[in-house]
């Protein structure tokens, strides 16, 4: 049953990512608003609702190890993992905001974790102060999007849907974002319970089964969203999920109920979440293009990551 549960949620993915990025490109028509701000935010909380729930399950039933390495290991494989296959599919070209202001944005709200981890319980306040910063980045995002696209010539660069298109693409994002859901649901329940046959301790399961759960909808999405070119859309929905994990997934979560953080989890799992991410900068930076080299040296990284945890628990 755990098998079956597996390849069901894993179809789930896979026809809900569809979905989620057509509906997303019409929206962004229709909104005036550029791809990559609709892969931070639309597409972004949508593709990071399987970490919410999980979290805040985890953090209500006393797993708080299982709601950290839910968001800990799930940025890493976003970053590591995700854009790795991402870019084997379909070398990225890099925009402009993506180095300016969404890196930073991501980088900054890996720090503040961090930080707030620092003396082991990370607070409501703390929550609320992560929370507070994603709507005012939010909002500046749609903001700086929309004047932008004020000053472009309309007809040449947007293609306004009728209301039947847009109709269309709400019900093609909504039902993308329903899939992502139980696809998601789907998936973990049958990874986690076999996790268990195998003798796996919380923090392990969180870091790996858990995690990868819940970035296969990023993974779905962004594969997705490369092969039809849409590639604003994959590079912000990577980028954003991470920022939505920290900032609305522990936001949340925490503010719900503060979570004890353990000493491995502090001075390990984030340590390589940070330094995955300060990596991800030198990608952005040389060449116009996250190419398929950036790709493979991304995903060897996550292996050795994985390989580093598992052999830990001998």
């Amino acid at each position: 049953m755990n098998y079956f549960l597996l390849i069901i949620g894993l179809v789930t993915l896979i026809v809900g990512g569809d979905f989620l990025v057509k509906g997303a490109v019409g929206v962004a028509q229709k909104f005036r608003l550029s791809s990559l701000v609709i892969g931070m935010t639309v597409v972004s909380f949508g593709t990071s609702a399987p970490e919410l729930i999980v979290s805040i399950k985890a953090a209500l039933s006393g797993s708080s190890e299982i709601a950290l390495g839910n968001v800990i290991g799930s940025n890493i494989a976003n970053i590591a993992l995700v854009l790795g296959i991402t870019v084997l599919i379909f070398p990225l070209p890099v925009d402009r905001n993506s180095k300016i202001i969404d890196w930073p944005m991501m980088f900054i709200a890996s720090v503040l974790f961090y930080l707030f981890a620092i003396n082991g319980t990370i607070s409501r306040i703390e929550g609320f102060i992560l929370f507070i910063i994603l709507i005012c980045f939010i909002s500046f995002l749609i903001w700086n999007s929309r004047k932008k696209s004020s000053k472009l010539n309309e007809e040449s660069e947007y293609v306004i849907p009728t209301p039947r298109q847009f109709i269309l693409a709400i019900g093609s994002l909504s039902l993308g974002l329903v899939g992502l859901y139980f696809g998601a649901e789907w998936l973990l329940s049958g990874a986690v319970e076999i996790a268990r046959d195998f003798g796996m301790e919380e923090r392990i399961i969180g870091i790996t089964i858990i995690a990868f759960g819940t970035s296969v909808p990023e993974l779905v999405t962004s594969g997705v969203a490369a092969y039809r070119k849409e590639t604003d859309i994959s590079i912000g929905n990577l980028i954003g999920s991470n920022i939505f994990n920290i900032m609305a997934v522990i936001g949340i979560t925490v503010m719900i109920k503060p979570i004890h953080v353990g000493e491995n989890t502090l001075n390990i799992d984030m340590i390589w979440m940070l330094a995955i991410a300060a990596a991800l900068l030198p990608m952005l930076l040389l060449g116009k293009k996250i190419t398929r080299f950036k790709g493979l040296l991304l995903i060897s990284t996550y292996i050795a990551y994985i390989a580093i945890l598992l052999l830990s628990m001998n």
